[in-house]
């Protein structure tokens, strides 16, 4: 007995249930009703680091790891800020963030020290207005916290922090850092996606760009993912007016 095509509607279904299936099972748990992925990078070559702007372009570069790759920080960058603040940054070029949920693989390889640190740069306007999250192995007023730069040297203002995080060495890292200007929310997550090790609320800078660097380190970032319900594209780039110090 021969077998009966399959009917147009039928397979019309199937393939909206599998396409389904298969965006459900890439996109992890957490993710709000209605946020789309609006930015992916994994560093599959040298390319990539196009997508980026930099303090110092020079301190960043494109590393392969056997048969993985990703973007990394070198040395430290020829720059500087206007206010006390990190100078080793790497924003996403020409986007702009409100809402969102992002996630990173981080890798630090400096020294061991209560400094040691990878930071997450959001809601940035310009040099002299912005967010980041500064994750160290040790917490004290200036790490280990997240911090605003608002036409002064950087200001912590976490409501909730941990004691630190363990890098490690040669140790890669899921970093999630969850944004929601409505609220004034800052939540960051350190490999352990269900319970934030940083709180913080402040709602000074709605939009901004996305980036990811060290205050004085060195360190590696690889399979960048922001979801939200939108961006804006940014024209210029933020530190053409801000030369080498």
């Amino acid at each position: 007995m021969s077998k009966q095509p399959m009917p147009i509607r039928l397979l019309l279904l199937t393939a909206i249930c599998l396409g389904a299936a298969a965006f459900a099972a890439d996109t992890p748990t957490g993710i709000p009703a209605g946020y789309k992925l609006l930015y992916s990078q994994s560093f599959d070559n040298a390319a990539a680091l196009k997508d980026f702007e930099a303090t110092d372009p020079k301190a960043w570069q494109f590393a392969r790891e056997g048969a993985s790759s990703a973007m990394q920080l070198t040395r430290q960058s020829q720059y500087m800020p206007p206010f006390r603040s990190p100078v080793n940054i790497a924003l996403i070029a020409g986007k702009l963030f409100g809402d969102f949920v992002l996630e990173v693989d981080m890798k630090q390889t400096g020294r061991e020290y209560g400094h040691r640190d990878m930071c997450l740069f959001f809601g940035f306007e310009d040099p002299a207005h912005f967010y980041y999250a500064h994750l160290a192995t040790a917490a004290d007023p200036n790490a280990h916290n997240i911090f605003i730069v608002k036409e002064a040297a950087r200001k912590n203002f976490a409501s909730k922090t941990t004691q630190g995080v363990n890098w490690g060495l040669d140790v890669w890292h899921k970093v999630r850092l969850v944004r929601d200007t409505a609220a004034g929310t800052i939540r960051v997550y350190f490999d352990d996606l269900a319970a934030p090790i940083m709180e913080a609320e402040d709602r000074s800078f709605i939009q901004g760009q996305i980036g990811f660097g060290s205050f004085d380190d060195t360190g590696m970032i690889d399979n960048v993912r922001i979801w939200g319900p939108s961006m804006k594209e940014k024209p210029g780039a933020s530190f053409q007016k801000i030369g080498p110090g």
